[in-house]
């Protein structure tokens, strides 16, 4: 056996050694392929065109600065430098940088976005919120130092001055822009007095507004509560939020004045009214004054006297009939009174008493009957004008 052989390991760090020192640097362009975001963080895909392929790293944080999301079959270039796995024996690139091989690249990611959006739904006209007539606070989404937010204020300012406008600052282009987005209208969702949402910025070019055709800001619009106004960009720039939103303005001037109206609109408004309620005030009056004209000349008002004498003599009529019912009913009670005392009468003691009878009281109980007297009892005898009273006990003789 050859002393001079090398072992796995050895080989694998001389390789290692080979090209991470001498593939420190590269720029690749490459077709994505086998996609995949991990839960960590981290990106995995391999890059590959038509004769060979190559599996390629990107690490959490150092994706962060990449302003597109990468998708299988978008043609990009990467800058990275080789590294080698020696469990596996595997070399791989670390990507350092990604960006598309041109706008042809984000086209087509636009364009397959917006068809899978569009089978989802999203895009769906029945699933558009209306917008409210006339808004008293409006949610901005945009950058707070940005020209276009200047503008949106200024429009709102001499259209409508008593308009409330709430600001949710985001980054709108560039790194991690998508996610701040999100965050904004995610915010402006948790009030519950802002009636209207703009998600605005100035003109660019594709790259510049590539954070509007984002999945994660398609579906923040999608999902809001809130109705939402897009102004993106100039006129011919149309974004997949531009599609989502509930109604799209060419610019973010635009979408200002679709939800304010003009002060002289507002004026003519109340013009209008003022005018028809007083049409509508006079015209009662004068149907108010028709019927009170119609009674003043009515039989009654006419011949006042006579509905007061007809009223009088049937309170006289009502007061006659009253008199009679009640003097009836205390002639019958007083027939009912004299009734009763001469029944009593008949019941009177002392009247028959006067007619020569005696009352027998024996132990402070009338004796009624002869058999229930005792003579050797002491007893009273009741006359009508006195009583006599009997203590002496006499004894039967025969």
């Amino acid at each position: 056996m050859n002393d001079a052989a090398l072992t796995v390991s050895e080989i694998t760090r001389l390789i290692k050694k080979d090209l991470e020192e001498n593939f420190s640097s590269l720029s690749i362009v490459g077709e994505i392929s086998n996609f995949k975001a991990h839960s960590s963080g981290h990106w995995y895909f391999t890059l590959k065109d038509s004769d060979a392929q190559i599996s390629c790293t990107m690490w959490r944080g150092v994706n962060n600065y990449v302003f597109f999301s990468p998708q299988d079959g978008m043609k990009i270039i990467i800058i990275g430098r080789i590294t080698v796995y020696p469990p596996r024996g595997n070399y791989q690139i670390e990507v350092k940088a990604m960006q598309p091989a041109g706008v042809g690249e984000l086209q087509l990611a636009f364009e397959k976005l917006k068809a899978k959006l569009h089978r989802e739904g999203l895009f769906d006209p029945e699933n558009k919120k209306e917008l409210p007539e006339l808004p008293m606070k409006i949610g901005i989404v945009t950058s707070i130092g940005g020209a276009a937010l200047k503008d949106m204020i200024s429009v709102a300012k001499r259209r409508f001055p008593l308009v409330e406008i709430v600001i949710a600052s985001c980054a709108v282009q560039g790194v991690g822009a998508a996610d701040s987005i999100v965050s904004a209208i995610q915010r402006l969702n948790k009030q519950n007095d802002i009636e209207v949402i703009i998600v605005a910025r100035g003109g660019g070019s594709l790259e510049d507004l590539w954070a509007f055709n984002e999945e994660t800001v398609a579906y923040a619009i999608y999902n809001s509560v809130i109705p939402i106004v897009t102004g993106i960009g100039h006129e011919v720039d149309f974004t997949i939020a531009d599609f989502v939103a509930d109604h799209r303005a060419a610019t973010p001037t635009a979408a200002m004045e679709i939800l304010t109206p003009e002060k002289e609109e507002i004026e003519n408004l109340i013009r209008d009214f003022d005018d028809e309620i007083t049409g509508k005030m006079f015209n009662k009056i004068e149907e108010l004054k028709v019927q009170i004209f119609s009674a003043l000349n009515s039989y009654g008002f006419r011949s006042p006297f006579d509905l007061l004498r007809l009223f009088n003599q049937k309170v006289d009529s009502a007061l006659y009939r009253l008199n009679q019912t009640t003097e009836k009913y205390i002639n019958y009670q007083k027939n009912k009174v004299v009734l009763l005392a001469s029944k009593l009468s008949a019941y009177d003691v002392q009247k028959t008493l006067s007619k020569g009878f005696v009352l027998v009281k024996q132990e402070d109980k009338f004796v009624t009957r002869a058999k229930n007297f005792q003579i050797s009892q002491p007893h009273t005898l009741i006359f009508y004008d006195n009583k006599i009273q009997l203590n002496k006990i006499y004894e039967k003789k025969d």
